[in-house]
């Protein structure tokens, strides 16, 4: 097990592949009831067949630390360049991130251009007007109102873990929002305008189930963006990454090849 400190936080990640390989990728998952292994199962071991690929459990998630302060954005942003440094250094990569991943993505980009050599965009929630305070009601429902909320969110993920694997997740999902100021960070999360999106040149590809949540507010937003492919998923809802697992990773494997650093 990998793992790395920043600012005195424990992050645990994998790498994969061929390290040193021109393709460099790395992989960021959604928040509270996810960790680095649904990408582990679903996309990332395709692309480390020729890439040098790094998956990396946000903090409070998975074995990373959970530590009671510090969810906001300058701290999720400081640990994806914390775990960059240690693994590929200060060399171009492409990010990955599904939902909540693709947000910090999207943030990284803007802060950090110069190493960022392409964005995939998996339903991502996009850091829009009043972002922070929809995801911090969501995760402020409790009793009953909370267990519905979350079959209804992550349904597909829960489905293909076991009932211990499941009930591990949801047990640490409520520690996490119980716990720590992640949803009083959230609140505080500034939003993200159109201009915003306008300043990211790299090369990017918006993946969006048609049935999605946020798509409505998505696509609007990442039309904004000077270089970026567009594609609506049929049939699928926010959770395209397990509903349409092989056309996602097959897109998301053809365009790191044509990204490729």
């Amino acid at each position: 097990m990998a793992e790395t400190v920043v600012e005195g936080v424990r992050l645990h990640y994998q790498r994969l592949g061929v390290e040193g390989a021109p393709l460099r990728a790395v992989f960021v998952h959604g928040l509270v009831m996810d960790n680095l292994s649904s990408w582990y199962f679903t996309v990332a071991n395709a692309l480390a067949a020729f890439g040098d690929v790094v998956l990396y459990d946000l903090r409070g998630h998975g074995l990373s630390e959970r530590p009671a302060e510090g969810y906001r954005e300058v701290d999720m942003l400081g640990d994806l360049r914390g775990v960059l440094d240690a693994t590929v250094g200060d060399a171009p990569v492409i990010l990955v991130g599904n939902s909540y991943g693709a947000f910090l993505s999207v943030r990284f980009a803007l802060r950090h251009p110069e190493r960022v050599a392409g964005l995939v965009l998996v339903d991502g929630h996009l850091g829009d007007d009043d972002f922070g305070e929809r995801m911090a009601a969501t995760l402020s429902l409790q009793g009953e109102e909370a267990d519905r909320a979350i079959a209804a969110s992550f349904q597909n993920w829960l489905g293909r873990q076991s009932t211990r694997k499941a009930t591990k997740l949801a047990n640490m999902a409520r520690a996490l929002v119980n716990g720590t100021s992640l949803v009083r960070d959230l609140r505080a999360t500034p939003p993200l305008t159109a201009a915003d999106f306008e300043r990211i040149t790299a090369p990017a590809l918006a993946l969006y189930g048609e049935s999605s949540d946020v798509i409505a507010r998505s696509l609007p937003l990442v039309a904004r963006m000077p270089h970026c492919t567009v594609r609506v998923l049929p049939g699928c809802t926010h959770s395209i990454l397990w509903e349409a697992t092989n056309e996602v990773k097959t897109r998301i494997v053809d365009f790191c090849r044509e990204v490729r650093p």
